[in-house]
């Protein structure tokens, strides 16, 4: 119960902050619509999530109240404000700061640039399983093969995102990443969207966070995606010393 009473949590979250119906939250968190109405009335008499008038679901009240207890242990975003800010200023493309959590990533940050045309795929609160986006391919990349394994044994990616997304085209991205540094996603979430990131670690040396910039094709030809690569892996750098303190 306490399982998927987290998944309807996470399918309102990443609804953020449009809000959701009953019905799309049941497909997004994989439950009959009766279950998922039962957990959000539930949670509802918490206050922990809220229906407005037209009917739709967002997060409620008591857990900004909660969040505040855990801000002092788990927040990040203010030592790493400045770096996805630096990044968006000097590339005009926008930046975004992703956490791992489980066999998926969160976008926690964001920060557009100036570039007037913008990919518009992340957004603070949205999930993805790892390897889908370019930060958590990032992050999968950097973990031992072991946990790669333990993650293709746990979650089939294609069967939500399309066969490029399947563990063999997977594992090839998996490879030029570890080559590289960074991960490159090239439109595979929506055509013509680009993503690239690299991975932040914790003081243990696990990849926890990662850092991605996103924008249209046409600004990620391969001599910028060099240059971009660098930008990230310097910035993801500074960062893992930083947050390692």
């Amino acid at each position: 119960m306490v399982g998927r009473a987290a998944a309807v949590l996470r399918a309102v979250a990443a609804a953020e902050p449009t809000g959701i119906s009953t019905t799309d939250l049941a497909r997004s968190a994989g439950l009959a619509r009766p279950t998922a109405h039962r957990l959000l009335t539930a949670l509802a008499a918490e206050d922990l999530v809220a229906r407005d008038r037209s009917g739709l679901w967002s997060l409620g009240s008591e857990l900004y109240l909660l969040s505040v207890g855990a801000a002092a242990r788990y927040e990040v975003t203010g030592r790493v404000r400045p770096a996805v800010a630096r990044l968006a200023r000097e590339t005009g493309e926008s930046a975004f700061f992703s956490a791992r959590r489980g066999d998926e990533t969160v976008c926690v940050l964001a920060e557009e640039g100036s570039f007037p045309l913008r990919s518009h795929v992340l957004h603070v609160g949205i999930r993805f399983p790892l390897a889908v986006a370019s930060a958590g391919l990032a992050i999968l990349a950097h973990l031992p093969d072991a946990d790669v394994d333990g993650y293709f044994a746990r979650v089939r990616p294609e069967e939500g995102w399309g066969p490029a997304h399947a563990e063999p085209q997977i594992r090839t991205r998996i490879a030029a990443t570890r080559e590289t540094g960074y991960a490159i996603n090239p439109g595979l979430i929506v055509e013509g969207s680009w993503g690239m990131a690299a991975a932040v670690f914790d003081g243990n040396g696990a990849p926890a966070w990662a850092l991605s910039l996103t924008g249209v094709e046409t600004r990620f030809k391969p001599e910028r995606r060099r240059e971009l690569g660098d930008l990230l892996l310097h910035q993801a750098h500074l960062l893992s010393g930083a947050l390692q303190t």
